[in-house]
């Protein structure tokens, strides 16, 4: 009767609290994921680590434990998957999770990474294209048309061909003919009283007379100009030459009349300032520019700087460890900083990231406000000297008074 009893209150406790040890033990994989790995990794893309999608086929569970708490000692030991890792990847080594992550963490990583790498991809849909009817768009920008020949129909393009085509057949009449009327018209224009006209040094030029250009040779020495063998003949300077001066002078006089006399034209001096003041409208319009300007002001509220340690906690603690003291990326207590020490610095360095060195862009994770805050919070780190600090990096900042 007491074991009945027994077994009746086992099954009544766990009918309604459930199993609690069962609970209790159950690891979710997706939070050590998203706590550890989410910085420097993703499922399907390689970040400043490869996409792990798949891992388990990939890798055998006591390689990906090896990997994952100590990935420098297989490198050191010459391990040939860790080694080509290592070196796909910039040489920026993976934070050591001995001490942190369980056998049992590890392997609840990985099945959380085959349950998303076995989800279908959903397909993303398109929006369909809309033509605004104002010329311009929402930003300013003027709408380009998209007309092009292969829009027109058929018939209307057919016609343009043959007009294209005839109006090609009457301009090569019309040289022909011209052509075959030269004999006519440089008998014409070789009288005496005719070779003055314009149209026959045009017609001379056509039949093969260069005079016009090159002008006339003379065999006529200067005299008392003779100089080691080498004799000054007396001839003109070459017509093309000086018509070539003759432009200069009256393209100098426009100039000077445009540009200095009447001011209708701008300097270069101007013409620089106004394609700079024009470039940093467009920066500052281009949110996804990284030289754009910004003038963001240091966060100094309490509730702006936690919820910054946060994020900090969440997405940078894995390369820069939990206090800033440094890791895989630089010390960021010190003051001296690899992409400068201002909050605006700071902020395009989270936003935009350094691919080269393995900085992950955060502007697809991160809002604006959230960039703001966690740069702000990494300021607010300044001189606390954690515990095993890395070397400085970098050079050394002072803040503009």
């Amino acid at each position: 009767m007491k074991t009945l009893n027994k077994v009746l209150f086992a099954a009544i406790t766990l009918a309604f609290f459930g199993a609690p040890e069962t609970q209790a033990q159950q690891i979710d994989g997706k939070a050590i994921f998203e706590a550890n790995c989410k910085a420097c990794h993703s499922i399907t893309e390689d970040v400043v680590g490869p996409a792990l999608k798949d891992i388990d086929k990939r890798r055998d569970a006591k390689w990906i434990n090896s990997f994952v708490k100590n990935s420098q000692k297989m490198v050191q030991a010459g391990d040939k998957d860790a080694v080509a890792l290592f070196e796909k990847f910039n040489k920026v080594p993976m934070p050591s999770f001995e001490s942190s992550l369980k056998d049992a963490d590890i392997e609840a990583v990985v099945a959380y990474i085959k349950t998303e790498s076995e989800a279908p991809v959903q397909a993303e849909v398109a929006a369909p294209p809309t033509t605004p009817a104002d010329p311009k768009n929402g930003t300013g920008n003027e709408v380009k048309s998209s007309f092009s020949l292969k829009s027109l129909p058929a018939t209307v393009f057919l016609g343009i061909l043959i007009a294209v085509f005839l109006l090609g057949l009457v301009v090569l009449f019309l040289i022909m003919t011209f052509v075959s009327m030269l004999p006519v018209l440089g008998s014409y224009y070789n009288r005496p009283e005719n070779a003055h006209l314009p149209m026959a040094k045009l017609v001379g030029l056509l039949r093969g007379d260069t005079k016009s250009i090159v002008g006339e040779h003379k065999d006529v020495l200067i005299e008392d100009h003779s100089y080691d063998g080498i004799h000054e003949f007396d001839n003109d300077l070459p017509p093309w030459w000086k018509y070539s001066f003759y432009a200069t002078i009256i393209f100098g006089i426009a100039y000077m009349l445009h540009y200095h006399v009447f001011e209708t034209g701008k300097l270069q001096d101007a013409e620089y300032q106004v394609e700079m003041e024009q470039a940093a409208l467009l920066s500052a319009n281009e949110v996804s520019d990284p030289n754009a300007k910004t003038d963001f002001k240091v966060l100094t509220e309490a509730t702006a700087l936690e919820s910054g340690k946060t994020i900090y906690a969440q997405n940078c603690a894995a390369c820069h460890g939990k206090a800033g003291e440094g890791t895989v990326g630089p010390n960021l207590t010190d003051e001296f900083w690899l992409h400068g020490g201002d909050v605006n610095d700071i902020f395009k360095t989270v936003k935009f990231g350094v691919t080269s060195k393995g900085m992950v862009a955060w502007d697809k994770k991160l809002s604006k406000d959230q960039i703001l805050e966690v740069s702000s919070y990494i300021l607010s780190l300044q001189g606390t000297k954690p515990a095993n600090g890395k070397a400085p990096q970098g050079e050394k900042y002072e803040a503009k008074k």
